[in-house]
């Protein structure tokens, strides 16, 4: 409430009171208090909306981040351009195009109008589809009363898309009652679960689980594409069929009503009348256009690269001389669309009859310490309010301890507060601060203070990659049974046998062998990974037993290397370090991001393991820009916090020099020497650098391999960080191995190289891992094919569009100028630069600093730029000999562009001579098709499987996982380590459970196959434990997904449950048989056998005196129970149920670490 106070303050202001009330003006306003001005206003304007155009979409975003400060978050609405280009066959973001249609529904609600809409000049002028806006959102509460198909309908209609699970925006699931939904503008999806019409229940659910979360009082659910095919689309369609034949596929999809991806790029030709956003305000509005020659400069371009475009693409699409309709209109038509008031608001006045609003910005270089005094204490004299706006309560109270050192008392103000005259402090999120000479009003930001920048964005949720070990088996996959070897997975069979329904898992193996596998043996099975397509086994064959023997042989040997390294890891005196200080508390609060969860997460196992004395070896393995440098700055300063010295291993230059600018400004106002290492210091300063470690003065250095060399000492190492781990090869490793054994390492990649990861997985190292992208992170679009200059030009011409940068990858020295000169011919337009690692130090680092400052367009370079370079900007990347790559390599490259947001782009070309190897046509398929944010772990997975692990710890490589698959050699690893190190290897007792009832998953309950066959695993699971409750979390989880359970799955519940009680009674084999005749002679219908099972002497009496014709045999273990007839048409559970109520009235469960043994006690 505190900084939406300040607008008023600008009531007196002559310039704004000048202005108010006339129907055109013009304000000159510095771009500072360019917010604050806008705010007041719309405060003191009596027109609303306030529509304010600005000239780009990074300035509209952060223009209206400043006016939400000011106003409220409610108040102030961003309409976003899309983020696709003209023409282009990809439909913009779902949450995009929600996000338009929510302020276009506001903009028609006299009640909820927003007071502010900011918007691009792009977002303007673009045309809107025939029915965006008119269709009204829905809005939905427990207690409602619809029609589930009319639902569904209406849902369809407004542009979602349905599919059988909900994991993505804009789609809809429906499973019997339950109805799953993830609007467009929500960061979660939504359960409606019905009983008849009535929303009986309203929940969020999470993706990854698909389970329930937190009950919902409503859901507004807002159309999802602003192209929808309804009847005025579909008809233009059908028209455009005979009037422009080139386009034909795309009009009969469209004229079917089919929704597809990229279907919005058709919108020019099926818009019919033109419509913009101006069409949505009223003429009682006011329209602010901010930097007016500069906006209409933007939109000429804009319009020009369309043009080329739609020319370009009339030939590539064989339309001829066709020609196209544009999605941008001009600015001058705009204004046709609006009778509302038109100023403009510039940066300085351009005559003398300009209202000016007298304002001053602070200077952008970091105001240190002893100058924020200087500048504040004057202002404070004059009387004005000055305000500090501080990031969190942690820096706010540093801030003012260090601000009342200087002299200046600054209280912190709390949230609704007065704000009296004087100097305060307020926690706030503003981007820029400003000094208003009139209003008598100063504000200075946290970022402009300290030099420290922070951005204001929370991730939003994301999917978690799900551990699911069947989510991507499908038929034709390759499987892995223990006891009988390779076979192909056909699919999920039902079988009655004996007049029993069950469900099984087909396998097929050499010859003519099949296997019906019960579903409640599936944890007999894993899937294949390996290399190559395996040769399947023979059943009962000798081939797989004598694989297994081989391949233990060779494990055996690996394992006694790994005990012998796991225990130097673990009996080696490593350093404990201390608890956290306030000032890393501190640190982690002025980091410029939210975490993410599994940030988080990573960052406290580091912690822990610093604090052990065991030294650390932790593998953190994020995708490239997920934060793994972050986790190593706070450990760095944790280090250094307790008098130890950290060293940072990176593998070029370029990356050193990124990560000493960023560890010396995260550590800027903290007594901490940070220093780089590397080619680009002269020989006297490289002397200096290596003289301060070992005196223990330097207590951070960032280096390349030169810190590896013989002259570099420490005087007391405790930290060591490797980034870029797959860059180093084995003796770097080894010299890394001579350093002190009691340093802590820490680990970061994206990729780790197969024998990192296998030392992970096989729990040699600790392993962390990122999943979940940061905020607002887009999966890159990945193009992979024969090289086309028209194609490489086209994606340069379309990032130029969109104001971004191109990495252009050409991995050859000897020829990258020539491609450059090529490059320069086919887009002239564009500045080019060449980069490469044989320039020398001051050249290189030239012209990476000036592309990074937008000097050039197009950096033509060497896969120098794979580590870790962070540059926001480049959205595109073309390499041209991608099939000389590694599979790493690709994606580690393709992880350098799309980093801030933007919509991001990867051509893989080939050259369209050469003919591919296996292997690289392998590396290929796969870079393509692993687009998902945070793959960079399956990729490293995958590529263990083309290229093998090998040994772990010599060179060799080995075709051991190839015999047996990856899973089950590290399962042999793991069992071989164990028995070396002494443990006794619990023995899997197999559970048999047998009962003639029809006990299986409906198709029509859950119909895709591999999520019954992952409902079947979490079962199997479940009743493996001894706790029963564990059962009836999977009937939760079945409920809360797929609506009541039916008959057959109730019966499978009730034998899972069955299953649980053996385990918990130590009983490994039930089976339930009916008595032929049995009731007809007066005997029972139904007898129970289980064994092996114990009973006190007292529990043998209750049993003879409840059940005369139970028989139980001490010696053998074995109860036979009699048990009544079922009465026909019951339920299939019932007889389950039976069985599980005897067993829990006669059969004690044992106690923890007994065993089933002979006993008359």
């Amino acid at each position: 409430m505190t900084l939406r106070s300040l607008p008023e303050l600008l009531a007196d202001e002559p310039a704004l009171i000048d202005v108010l009330g006339r129907r055109h003006a013009s304000l000159a306003v510095p771009e500072p208090a360019r917010a604050i001005v806008l705010a007041a206003l719309a405060q003191q304007s009596q027109r609303r909306p306030l529509v304010v155009a600005v000239p780009t979409g990074t300035e509209a975003d952060r223009l209206a981040g400043d006016l939400s400060a000011f106003l409220g978050a409610e108040a102030v609405v961003s309409f976003p351009a899309w983020e696709t280009l003209p023409f282009e066959r990809v439909s913009p973001g779902v949450e995009t195009m929600g996000r338009r249609l929510q302020v276009l529904h506001r903009l028609m609600d006299p009640v909820n109008r927003p007071q502010v809409v900011v918007a691009s000049g792009r977002a303007l002028v673009q045309r809107l589809g025939p029915g965006a806006g008119l269709i009204a959102p829905l809005r939905l509460g427990p207690g409602d009363v619809i029609d589930q198909s009319t639902l569904v309908a209406d849902l369809v209609a407004m542009g979602y898309r349905r599919e059988y699970q909900v994991e993505h925006r804009g789609e809809i699931a429906v499973r019997g009652s339950i109805v799953d939904i993830w609007p467009s503008t929500t960061d979660v999806p939504v359960r409606i679960d019905l009983w008849g019409d009535e929303i009986d229940r309203l929940t969020e659910f999470g993706v990854a689980d698909q389970r329930a979360t937190i009950s919902r009082a409503e859901v507004e659910v807002l159309p999802c594409r602003e192209l929808v095919p309804d009847a005025q689309v579909r008809a233009r369609a059908e028209e455009l069929v005979a009037e422009q034949p080139w386009g034909r596929e795309q009009w009969d999809r469209l004229a079917e009503g089919e929704l597809f991806d990229g279907m919005e790029s058709w919108l020019p030709w099926l818009s019919g009348e033109e419509r913009v956003l101006f069409d949505f305000v009223d003429d009682d509005a006011l329209v602010v256009v901010v930097e007016p020659r500069r906006l209409r400069d933007r939109i000429v371009d804009l319009q020009a690269e369309e043009a080329d475009l739609a020319s370009t693409l009339a030939a590539t699409w064989g339309a001829g001389d066709t020609e196209f309709p544009r999605l941008h209109t001009d600015w001058e038509r705009l204004l046709v669309h609006t009778e509302a008031p038109l100023w403009t608001m510039d940066a300085v006045p351009d005559s003398p009859q300009v209202a000016t609003v007298v304002a001053s910005g602070w200077r952008r270089t970091a105001i240190q310490d002893d100058t924020i005094p200087r500048r504040l204490a004057p202002l404070l004299a004059e009387g004005y309010r000055v305000l500090v706006v501080a990031d969190g309560a942690g820096t706010a109270a540093r801030l003012a301890e260090r601000l009342t050192a200087d002299g200046l008392a600054l209280a912190p103000v709390q949230e609704g507060e007065a704000l009296v005259s004087g100097g305060h402090i307020v926690v706030g999120e503003l981007e820029r601060g400003f000094v208003l000479e009139a209003s008598r009003l100063a504000v200075i930001t946290e970022a402009e203070a300290t030099g420290r920048r922070r951005t204001h964005r929370r991730t939003r949720p994301r999917r978690k990659a799900a551990v699911r070990v069947f989510e991507d088996l499908s038929p034709g996959d390759h499987v892995v049974h223990e006891h009988h070897g390779v076979a192909q997975f056909t699919g999920l069979v039902t079988r009655t046998l004996g007049g029993i329904e069950r469900d099984y898992l087909l396998l097929e193996y050499r010859g003519d062998d099949r296997l019906y596998l019960p579903t409640d043996q599936i944890d007999a099975i894993r899937p294949y990974s390996g290399g190559d397509t395996p040769r399947l086994s023979r059943m009962g064959g000798s081939d797989w037993e004598k694989a297994r023997a081989k391949v233990r042989s060779a494990v055996s040997e690996i394992a006694q290397e790994l005990v012998l390294l796991y225990q130097k890891r673990v009996t080696a005196k490593g350093r404990a370090f201390g608890p956290d200080t306030p000032w890393q508390r501190e640190l982690e609060q002025s980091f410029p991001f939210q975490e993410t969860p599994d940030q988080l997460t990573a960052i406290e196992s580091v912690k822990e393991d610093m604090e052990r004395p065991i030294p650390m070896d932790r593998l953190v393995c994020g995708d490239v820009g997920f934060g793994k440098t972050e986790i190593a700055v706070r450990a760095v300063f944790k280090a250094v916090q307790d008098g130890c010295q950290a060293a940072i291993l990176v593998p070029t230059t370029l990356l050193a020099q990124q990560h000493g600018q960023t560890f010396a400004d995260r550590f800027a106002p903290y007594p901490v020497r940070v220093e780089v290492l590397s080619r680009f210091l002269s020989a006297a300063e490289a002397r200096k650098v290596v003289a301060g470690l070992a005196d223990g003065s330097v207590d951070v250095v960032i280096g390349t391999h030169r810190l590896l060399s013989k002259g570099v000492a420490f005087d007391r190492l405790g930290l060591l960080v490797i980034d870029e781990e797959q860059r180093f090869g084995v003796s770097h490793k080894e010299a890394i191995k001579q350093w002190r054994t009691d340093v802590d390492v820490l680990t970061l990649t994206a990729t780790p190289i197969p024998r990192t990861l296998e030392m992970s997985l096989t729990g040699i190292r600790d392993l962390s891992l990122l999943n979940t992208p940061p905020a607002d992170r887009q999966p890159i679009l990945t193009f992979v094919g024969e090289y086309d200059e028209r194609a490489a030009t086209e994606a340069i011409r379309r990032e130029l569009l969109r104001e971004g940068q191109v990495f252009f990858v050409h991995n050859r020295v000897a020829d990258i100028d020539q491609i450059a000169g090529g490059l320069q011919e086919l887009v002239p337009e564009a500045r080019i630069a060449v980069a490469h690692g044989q320039m020398d130090e001051l050249a290189l680092e030239n012209v990476v600093l000036d592309f990074w400052e937008g000097a050039y367009d197009v950096l033509v370079c060497t896969t120098i730029i794979e580590s870790g370079i962070d540059m926001p900007t480049v959205n595109t990347l073309v390499v041209d000999r991608a099939d000389l790559l590694g599979l790493g390599q690709l994606h580690q490259l393709r992880g350098r562009v799309g980093r801030a947001g933007q919509r991001a782009y990867a051509y893989l070309f080939t050259p369209p001579d050469r003919v591919l190897s296996e292997e690289a046509y392998e590396r290929l398929r796969t870079i393509g098709e692993t687009t998902e944010l945070g793959s960079g772990f399956r990729i490293a997975m995958r590529d263990l499987e083309i290229r093998g692990a090998g040994n772990l710890l010599g060179t060799g490589q080995s075709g051991h996982i190839a015999a047996v698959g990856y899973d089950l050699y590290c399962q042999m690893v793991t069992e071989a380590v164990a028995e070396l190190a002494g443990e006794v290897p619990e023995e899997v007792v197999e559970i048999r459970v047998e009962i003639p009832v029809d006990a299986h998953l409906p198709k029509d309950y859950v119909s895709r196959s591999d999520l019954r066959l992952e409902a079947y695993r979490r079962l199997v699971a479940a009743g493996a434990n001894p706790e029963v409750a564990k059962v009836d979390e999977v009937q939760a989880e079945w409920e809360d997904r797929y609506g009541p359970v039916p008959p057959p799955a109730e019966a499978l519940l009730a034998v899972g449950r069955l299953r649980s009680q053996c385990v918990a009674r130590g009983i490994t084999e039930l089976t339930v048989v009916k008595v032929p005749g049995g009731a007809g002679l007066g005997g029972p219908a139904v007898m129970v056998r289980c064994s092996p099972i114990v009973l006190p002497l007292s529990k043998q009496a209750r049993l003879t005196r409840l059940h005369k014709e139970a028989v139980y045999k001490a010696g053998p273990q074995v109860l036979h129970l009699p048990l009544a007839r079922v009465a026909p048409g019951a339920a299939p559970a019932t007889l389950a149920l039976s069985v599980s109520a005897l067993l829990d009235d006669l059969v004690p469960v044992l106690e923890s670490g007994t065993e089933a043994v002979a006993s008359e006690q």
